[in-house]
């Protein structure tokens, strides 16, 4: 049917689902009329970065106004920021997987009290490239863990649940089509590593603890290289469980 799947039988026995950390709710908003024709959602960390991108959809979709007022549709809550430009969604995602898997949950639960259908939805963010060109554009196939498994591992009361993290092949062509359209970028297919930390998780020497050498470092980041693995950052797996879990056509672009 196109629709966005939710798989929590405790939500048919609320009377009202308040999605809390957006500041919208079933009982306070009419979300059918307000996202019901919504047919692409991009994500990203930054909210000034997401409004920048509002703005520029708003101009390439050739919509009225100059998309300066462009208002944040989460203005009552300071955990994320939401901007519409026609049919895209713009949302901040904050950094790591707790933050984007709270906004992911109550994203997902919006689109289906909206009856959204045939919703694609794109990551769009800064990650490290890996034996690559700096400047490169990476498109997942794949959003691999440190073990470069491609798995999402979440501890459920006291359960590890374990779910796959494979997104949409046939998007990530099509992206990697559109892109020849834009040849200043180097643009490619491959592994998305996600890890839990920006420092020790990702091999960087810099931070307030380091646990390992350099050369220990180096064979690691070799390793994850053979492995298929081209960038690294800190959201994709959770971002690629919860698109597939939920019928959302889903891709990373890094």
């Amino acid at each position: 049917s196109g629709l966005v799947h939710i798989k929590n039988p405790h939500l048919d026995a609320m009377e009202e689902d308040v999605l809390y950390h957006l500041d919208l709710g079933t009982k306070t908003h009419n979300l059918p009329a307000m996202f019901g024709d919504i047919k692409f959602v991009c994500v990203g960390g930054s909210p000034k970065r997401m409004r920048a991108f509002a703005q520029f959809m708003h101009k390439e979709l050739g919509l009225t106004g100059d998309g300066e007022d462009l208002a944040d549709i989460c203005a009552g809550t300071d955990r994320y920021a939401m901007y519409r430009a026609g049919p895209v969604l713009s949302i901040s995602h904050g950094m790591g997987i707790p933050s984007i898997s709270i906004m992911l949950h109550e994203l997902i639960k919006l689109l289906h009290h909206a009856k959204c259908r045939d919703v694609t939805i794109i990551r769009i963010g800064t990650s490290g490239g890996l034996g690559i060109e700096a400047g490169s554009v990476v498109i997942t196939d794949t959003a691999v863990d440190s073990s470069f498994k491609p798995r999402f591992e979440q501890v459920v009361l006291d359960d590890v649940v374990v779910r796959s993290t494979e997104l949409d092949k046939d998007l990530a062509e099509e992206l990697l089509s559109c892109s020849k359209e834009v040849p200043d970028f180097p643009t490619l297919i491959g592994h998305t590593m996600c890890t839990y930390d920006f420092y020790e998780g990702q091999g960087r020497l810099d931070g307030a603890l380091c646990s390992f050498s350099s050369e220990k470092k180096l064979k690691y980041l070799k390793r994850a290289y053979d492995a298929g693995v081209r960038n690294i950052e800190m959201e994709s797996t959770a971002f690629a469980a919860l698109c597939g879990l939920c019928g959302l056509k889903g891709e990373s672009s890094c």
